[in-house]
């Protein structure tokens, strides 16, 4: 369905009871990403709880209104509980998607019952990693001219953004699978411009480590062992930082457990949701 949230259209689907706690999930890959993977793994949660998902303003299907900012899309988060009529949610997110879950967590704290986060950072320091890591690996070559200009914001347009993540998705997985990667790219919504602010504009002043202290919350912290973009380190740091966290590592996974290892993700979040929210004895 649309939603109109502060001033923009934005495609919103709903899963399970009225009446459930309300989990609100925000996908992954500025740009690049579509609530399509966080309907896959928090949608079989619609038995307990409300799951909202959506395509952020500028992704997927959804309204491309400027500004693509952390700020704007965490207000966009809130518009969407106000929306859902929520005073509190479990608030998650993926890849960029967590950079977005934290910046919620820290901007609307009083509106937070717990977060889930998967294979993300606090910081930008990640990106250093991600390149030193593409250079040490040799699944794939890398054409460093257009490596740079995706990871610096320097897309061209919807087609460019299309043909350069094809060219890096290789490295995502724990096991490559070409047919599954190409599915993946072919089912993609690409909007360059969303993309292109999130690295000209979000990056270099995204840094939350001295405000996550004060997230006192549940949370937890999933990671894949061998995501070479956002490394088992980012996710320690941010386990390290938020009092109240726990850090799962998958080891069979790349920057995917959810995909990689479901079965097993899958139980993970359900454990941490049922302690972390309990059902109520009356239920």
């Amino acid at each position: 369905m649309d939603v109109v949230i502060n001033g923009c259209r934005l495609n919103v689907e709903v899963y399970g009871p009225e009446d459930g706690p309300v989990l609100i999930a925000h996908h992954g890959g500025g740009g690049i990403g579509s609530l399509a993977e966080p309907k896959g793994t928090f949608g079989t949660l619609a038995d307990r709880f409300r799951v909202i998902v959506f395509d952020a303003r500028g992704c997927g299907l959804s309204e491309g209104i400027a500004p693509y900012s952390h700020e704007q899309w965490a207000a966009d988060v809130d518009g969407l509980r106000q929306w859902a009529g929520a005073d509190k949610i479990v608030v998650t997110g993926g890849s960029y998607g967590g950079f977005i879950a934290l910046e919620y967590a820290v901007r609307y704290p009083e509106h937070v019952s717990a977060i889930v986060l998967r294979d993300t950072s606090a910081d930008g320091s990640n990106l250093e990693l991600a390149f030193e890591n593409a250079r040490n690996q040799d699944r794939v070559e890398i054409n460093w001219d257009n490596f740079n200009r995706y990871w610096s914001g320097n897309i061209y347009d919807d087609a460019d953004l299309k043909a350069r993540w094809a060219e890096i998705i290789p490295l995502y997985d724990f096991e490559y699978d070409a047919e599954v990667s190409a599915a993946r790219v072919e089912a993609g919504i690409y909007r360059h411009e969303a993309h292109n602010w999130c690295f000209q504009h979000n990056w270099g002043s995204y840094d939350l480590k001295d405000q996550l202290p004060a997230v006192t919350v549940p949370t937890l912290v999933t990671v894949g062992r061998l995501d070479w973009v956002t490394p088992v380190s980012s996710s320690e740091t941010i386990a390290r930082l938020v009092p109240n966290s726990e850090l799962v590592i998958f080891e069979k996974s790349g920057h995917s457990p959810q995909f990689e290892e479901r079965e097993e993700f899958q139980r993970v979040i359900r454990d941490f949701l049922d302690r972390a929210i309990p059902v109520p004895a009356n239920a």
